[in-house]
């Protein structure tokens, strides 16, 4: 059998019914095990979630002023736990997750699809938490920034107006960040897979490039904060990376073209063997 055929060993239907379930158990048990552990952390990871409010309070000029989030019901801070350990269970469980699922699927590819496969498997998580640090490390201190420059004194008989949000809105305001910018950095492994399928071509995206500004700026408005901030900073770098998938559709589209030079070409010279006469 050719390394690049697939193994079609038949087998029954009983047996790929047992596998699946084996990968289930081993993906749902890593991200129990994950939410245990990040469940009994939650308070811990709550607050080095709280370390940009506090970058953003320097950043306003307030270094004096106490950090200070609340919850307006009694079982909202709870939940908030449960939240953070669902959210940093899947995060640490991925590996294990999607190991499991290549792990179940390899068997029906081809020996070349499973070595093009594997690196966007390891790109696509590392191009996540790239996303997620740019968040937590730049965007949500300037959100909050933003933000805080709304507040208003009580000097000169005004009303004070002060920022105190609830640990369940600050929380979701991360997690939809997060989880914005998280999937927008995917955008060079998705059309990277899509180029190699021949499902897009680097032509085509570099055609619908007007298209795809006015779609990001659209995305941005729909997944962030309704601040020009948020939104002009996921935006931009969203045009970025369109820009880097059309860079990775021409790179798959040349190797794909020597590739197939490099088969006529052996092609070419099988046929001149054949046709040359014995002596």
């Amino acid at each position: 059998m050719s390394n690049d055929e697939i193994d079609d060993t038949p087998q029954p239907l009983l047996s790929h019914l047992i596998e699946l379930r084996q990968r289930l158990l081993w993906a749902v048990g890593a991200f129990f095990v994950a939410f245990l552990f990040c469940f009994f952390f939650a308070k811990q990871i709550f607050n080095l979630l709280v370390i940009p409010f506090k970058w953003a309070v320097s950043w306003a000029g307030l270094e004096g002023r106490q950090i200070e989030l609340i919850y307006t019901a009694p079982q909202e801070f709870f939940f908030t736990q449960i939240k953070i350990a669902m959210f940093g269970g899947l995060l640490i469980a991925f590996p294990v997750i999607a190991s499991q699922i290549y792990k179940f699927v390899a068997p029906g590819l081809y020996k070349n699809e499973r070595s093009a496969f594997l690196p966007f498997l390891i790109a696509s998580p590392i191009l996540f938490l790239i996303g997620a640090a740019l968040v937590y490390f730049f965007f949500i201190p300037m959100v909050l920034w933003f933000f805080l420059s709304m507040e208003q004194t009580g000097e000169g008989g005004q009303v004070a107006i002060e920022l105190l949000p609830k640990v369940s809105e600050y929380l979701s305001l991360i997690m939809t960040l997060i989880f914005a910018f998280g999937l927008v950095f995917q955008l060079p492994v998705v059309t990277t897979l899509m180029a190699r399928a021949g499902l897009v071509t680097a032509e085509g995206l570099a055609k619908k490039r007007k298209y795809a500004i006015v779609g990001a700026f659209i995305a941005a408005a729909v997944l962030t904060p309704p601040d020009p901030a948020s939104q002009i900073g996921l935006a931009i770098p969203t045009i970025l990376l369109y820009e880097i998938a059309i860079y990775a559709a021409r790179r798959v589209e040349r190797s794909r073209a020597r590739r197939k030079q490099s088969d006529d070409a052996d092609s070419d010279t099988g046929e001149s063997a054949a046709e040359t006469p014995s002596s």
